[in-house]
C-alpha cells in the first residue's frame, strides 16, 4: 500500500491507505510513461507497457464510471487519499505531469489502448522538449482524446503567495532557505487547483485570497477530477496545521487561509467535498485535525457539513454550545478564552469520535426503543411489532383456526428470511379440519409470487421449485416456461422441462402460448413437452409449426399433431409431402394404420418420382398405400414386384429388395385371389428364393423391412 503521508504513516496507524488495485495501477501507469519517455515509438517494451496499464484499468472501471487523478508538486491524489511525496515512482510521475500545468487527468470507461497508448506517449515527452507545457494549451486539450481528459492548472502571479509566506508575522523578510515551505507548497498548490478553470485569464492580487479561492470552488461546475485535487489538499492541509511544529509561522499562515476558505465555501460544497474525502474513518480523521488546528468559526462549519455526509444529526442545542464557545474562544484572548477554546476543540473531538460508535445495546433492544419511540406503531417495521417468530405466528393460526393481519404479516416476514420450504411443510402438516385455514394462507403466499422468485435465484433449488409449482398447479406454468425460454440447456433445464411436463394436461394451454416467443430449440423442447401433457384438446397455437422454417421444429409438430384425431388426416398429407426425411418417416407412419385416399395418391406419386429413396422409408410406403382398396393401389403394388425384360421381354419380378418383398407380402395377403396380382404372385412362388417364396406364403416378415417406426 501507499501511504497518504509518510511523515505520519508511523504515528498515525490510522491513516488513510489505497487499496491495493489503486496503488498496483499508480505504479503501472508510471512505468509506462517513463518508458515512454526514453523508447522509441513502436517499441516492445511500450507495447507491454501499455497493456499493463490497460489491463488495470479497465478492472478499476468496472465498478466506476471514471476515475480520476489530482495532481500535486510531488503528489498524486486518486479518491480522496495522496500519494507518498517519498515514492520514487509516483513522485517522478506527479513532477512530470506538474511539469506539464497538469492539475488532473480522468480516465473514462471505454477507453481503448490505442487512445491510452497515444496519452501515453504525448505526456511522456518531458515539458522542457517540447515547445510549451500540455497545460498551457488549452485550445487542444479537449480535442486529443475522447476517454482521456486533461486539467490544466495556471501559474500567473501565483509565486505571489510564495512570496507572501516567506515573510514572518512581523514583516521581516525569513532566509531564502524558508521560502519554499511544506506549508506555503501546499496552499499555491490548492489555489492552483481552485482557479484552474479560469485560466488565460489575468488574475489581481486580491484574486489570490482565500475568498477568492473559495468563490473558484463554489463556482465550478462539479467536475470530478477537480474535486479530487481539492480534497487531497484539504486532507493534507489540515494534517499540516495540526501535526507541523517545525514551521510554525509557516503553519499559522496555512491555518489562517485554510479558515477562512472553509468559512467562505458555501454549505452545499463543502459537504460535497467531504462526500468525495472518501469513506467514514477518512473524514472523521480530516475533521478531527481541523479540529485542532483551524480556527474555531471554520471548525464548526465542517462539523456540520461532515455530521449530514455521515447521516448523523446534531441538536440545535449543541449547535448553539459549540457556537458559543467558538465566540468565546475567538473574542476572548485571556484565560477565560483559551479555556474556551480548549473546551470547544475538545467537545469537537469528543462529538466526532463518538458519533460513529456502535451501538451498544441488544439489537433487539434496539428494535424495542425504536418501535416505542415512534407516533405511529403501524409504520414500525415487522420485526420490532412481531418479536414471536414469524413460523409460530402460523402454527398458532393453524391449530386455532383463524387468519387476520397478524398471520399476513408473519407470513411476509417468513417469505423475506427465505423459509418457503418451512412455511410449506407447515402447510402440509396442518391438523385435520384446517383445510380451508390452510387454503387462505397458500393464497396469501402464492400472491408474493415464490415461483417467480425461486426460479430468478442464483441457484436454483428445484426440489422446493417442484413443490411450489405442484401446488400452483396450471398457474404456475407461465413462469416455469419462460425459465426454460431464459436457461440455456443443460441439468437445470432438462428438470424444469420434467417439473412443467408433470403439471399435467391443465398446463398446456400456458406452454402453447409462449411457442410463438421461444427459439427453435425450446419450441422443439416444448412441443414434446405437449405430447407427454396429452390435454385432451389441442391448443390451436401448435398447429402452424408443422409449417415452420426448422426441420426439427416440424418433425416434433407432426409427432405431435399426427396423435390428435382431429389433426391427424391433415398433417399427414402435410408430413408425407415434406422435405425431410424424418417428418416423412413420421407421416408414412401414421399412415401404415389408416391412410386416407388422397394421402395414398401423395405417398405413389412421390415415389414414382424418386422423392422418396431410403429402404424403410419405401417399404413403410408400400403398407401404407396397401391400406387403400382401389384399383390405382392395386397396380402401383403389382409394379413394384414386376417387370419385363430379355430378348422377348417376358414378365420376371423386380430385384430383391425390402420395399419388392413388401410389396409381394401385402398382395399375397389381401389380393391373392385378384387377376392384375396372379402373374407377380405366381413368379414369387417358383422363384429360387426362399426369401421370396415366405414373402408370398402370407409369413409376416421381420427382417430390416419393418425397420421404420
Amino acid at each position: 500500500m501507499i501511504d497518504a503521508d509518510p511523515r505520519s504513516a508511523s504515528a498515525d496507524a490510522q491513516t488513510p491507505r489505497l487499496s491495493q488495485e489503486l496503488s498496483e495501477f499508480l505504479v503501472e501507469l508510471s512505468v509506462a510513461m517513463h518508458k515512454h519517455a526514453i523508447y522509441p515509438h513502436g517499441h516492445p517494451l511500450l507495447t507491454q507497457s501499455v497493456e499493463a496499464v490497460h489491463d488495470s484499468l479497465i478492472r478499476l472501471l468496472v465498478e466506476r464510471p471514471a476515475l480520476s487523478i489530482g495532481v500535486a508538486r510531488r503528489q498524486l491524489i486518486i479518491e480522496g487519499v495522496a500519494t507518498g511525496a517519498l515514492h520514487p515512482l509516483l513522485s517522478e510521475l506527479a513532477g512530470k505531469l506538474h511539469r506539464h500545468h497538469i492539475g488532473a487527468l480522468k480516465f473514462l470507461r471505454g477507453i481503448s489502448r490505442d487512445e491510452l497508448a497515444s496519452a501515453l506517449e504525448r505526456v511522456g515527452i518531458e515539458a522542457q522538449r517540447d515547445e510549451k507545457p500540455l497545460g498551457m494549451q488549452p485550445e487542444i486539450l479537449d480535442s486529443l482524446w475522447v476517454n482521456v481528459k486533461l486539467f490544466p492548472l495556471t501559474y500567473d502571479r501565483l509565486e505571489l503567495l510564495d512570496e507572501e509566506e516567506a515573510a514572518d508575522e512581523d514583516g521581516s523578510a525569513r532566509p531564502p532557505g524558508g521560502r519554499d515551505t511544506r506549508a506555503a507548497q501546499l496552499w499555491v498548490g490548492l489555489a492552483r487547483a481552485a482557479i484552474a478553470s479560469e485560466q488565460g485569464r489575468s488574475q489581481s492580487d486580491g484574486e489570490l485570497e482565500p475568498e477568492h479561492v473559495a468563490k473558484a470552488i463554489d463556482d465550478h461546475d462539479r467536475e470530478p477530477a477537480y474535486d479530487q485535487v481539492i480534497v487531497g489538499y484539504l486532507l493534507q492541509i489540515a494534517h499540516e496545521v495540526r501535526h507541523d511544529d517545525t514551521q510554525v509561522q509557516a503553519s499559522a499562515g496555512l491555518k489562517r487561509r485554510i479558515s477562512k476558505l472553509v468559512g467562505s465555501l458555501q454549505p452545499a460544497t463543502l459537504r460535497r467535498l467531504l462526500d468525495m474525502g472518501g469513506d467514514t474513518l477518512q473524514r472523521r480523521k480530516f475533521v478531527l485535525d481541523a479540529a485542532q488546528g483551524m480556527n474555531v468559526d471554520a471548525v464548526v462549519e465542517l462539523v456540520q457539513a461532515a455530521a449530514n455526509a455521515e447521516g448523523q444529526t446534531i441538536s440545535h442545542s449543541l449547535v448553539r454550545m459549540l457556537t458559543k464557545l467558538a465566540t468565546h474562544a475567538a473574542q476572548d484572548t485571556g484565560r477565560r478564552g483559551n479555556m474556551a477554546d480548549e473546551e470547544f476543540r475538545e467537545h469537537v473531538e469528543r462529538l466526532v469520535s463518538s458519533w460513529s460508535l456502535d451501538d451498544p445495546n441488544p439489537l433487539a433492544y434496539s428494535a424495542a426503543l425504536e418501535h416505542m419511540s415512534r407516533a405511529d406503531p403501524a409504520t414500525a417495521p415487522d420485526e420490532a411489532q412481531f418479536p414471536c417468530e414469524p413460523a409460530r405466528v402460523i402454527l398458532m393460526a393453524l391449530e386455532l383456526g383463524v387468519t387476520g393481519d397478524a398471520v399476513t404479516r408473519a407470513l411476509t416476514a417468513s417469505l423475506a428470511r427465505g423459509q418457503l420450504a418451512e412455511l410449506l411443510d407447515v402447510l402440509d402438516t396442518a391438523p385435520p379440519g384446517r383445510e380451508e385455514i390452510s387454503s387462505q394462507l397458500w393464497t396469501v403466499i402464492a400472491a408474493a409470487d415464490p415461483l417467480g422468485a425461486l426460479l430468478v435465484a442464483p441457484k436454483l433449488d428445484h426440489q422446493l421449485i417442484r413443490r411450489v409449482a405442484m401446488r400452483l398447479g396450471a398457474a404456475g406454468a407461465p413462469a416455469l416456461v419462460r425459465a426454460v425460454i431464459v436457461l440455456p440447456s443443460g441439468a437445470h433445464h432438462d428438470r424444469l422441462i420434467a417439473t412443467l411436463i408433470s403439471l399435467g394436461a391443465d398446463a398446456a394451454p400456458a406452454v402453447a402460448a409462449q411457442l410463438a416467443s421461444a427459439a427453435p430449440p425450446i419450441v422443439c423442447e416444448l412441443l414434446a413437452g405437449l405430447k407427454s401433457m396429452a390435454p385432451a384438446k389441442l391448443p390451436g397455437e401448435a398447429r402452424s409449426f408443422l409449417a415452420h422454417g426448422d426441420a426439427a421444429v416440424r418433425r416434433e409438430a407432426a409427432r405431435l399433431l399426427l396423435s390428435y384425431e382431429e389433426t391427424r388426416d391433415a398433417a399427414m398429407l402435410v408430413a408425407v409431402r415434406d422435405d425431410d426425411a424424418c417428418v416423412v418417416a413420421a407421416g408414412l407412419q401414421a399412415a401404415q394404420e389408416r391412410c386416407p385416399p388422397l394421402v395414398a395418391s401423395t405417398i405413389r406419386l412421390r415415389v414414382d418420382r424418386g422423392e422418396i429413396t431410403e429402404s424403410a422409408a419405401l417399404v413403410a410406403a408400400v403398407r401404407a398405400v396397401a391400406g387403400v382398396s382401389d384399383e390405382q393401389s392395386v397396380e402401383w403394388l403389382v409394379r413394384r414386384t414386376m417387370t419385363t425384360g430379355g430378348l422377348l421381354r417376358r414378365p420376371r419380378l423386380t430385384p430383391t429388395s425390402p420395399e419388392m418383398l413388401a410389396a409381394l407380402n401385402v398382395l399375397a395377403a389381401r389380393w391373392g385371389s385378384d387377376s392384375r396380382a396372379t402373374p407377380a404372385l405366381e413368379l414369387a412362388r417358383s422363384s429360387t428364393s426362399a426369401t421370396v417364396r415366405a414373402a408370398v406364403r402370407g409369413e409376416r416378415l421381420t427382417m430390416r423391412t419393418e425397420a421404420i417406426k
